[in-house]
């Protein structure tokens, strides 16, 4: 009889976690922020399809990175429709077509804010 042991195998390291099923929220939030800036062509119709997805797609950001961009898209839609709507009645007295402006020039300023800080990885930080 011989005292010879079977040969070592080595060890390898455990097979890394597989992604998680669906859409990567990274590709969901480019898509959102270019309806977004499609929404500036089309008179707003990417803006609602970028909202109906942001609501879809929310839930399932929850607790990481991505999470803050979607309240950040939902607030500046939200927000936008307020101001738009106080400049159309304002705009009756003609003084309204300057919130227009400044509304359309603050939805731009977000959009490319927020894409930035995408393209980056952040998360976009205080909610303004």
């Amino acid at each position: 009889m011989s005292d010879a042991s079977p040969p070592i195998q080595p060890v390898s390291p455990p097979p890394p976690p597989a992604p998680p099923p669906g859409l990567n929220l990274r590709l969901v939030l480019h898509i959102v922020y270019g309806l977004y800036a499609i929404g500036f062509i089309t008179g707003g119709m990417g803006w609602l399809a970028a909202v109906v997805l942001c609501y879809v797609k929310k839930g399932d950001a929850a607790g990481t990175v991505y999470s803050s961009h979607f309240e950040w898209v939902l607030r500046t839609f939200w927000w936008s429709v307020l101001w738009f709507a106080v400049s159309a009645l304002l705009a009756l007295i003609l003084i309204g077509w300057v919130g227009v402006f400044v509304t359309l020039v603050w939805v731009l300023y977000r959009v490319i804010k927020g894409w930035l800080t995408l393209a980056e990885g952040r998360s976009i930080g205080a909610m303004v």
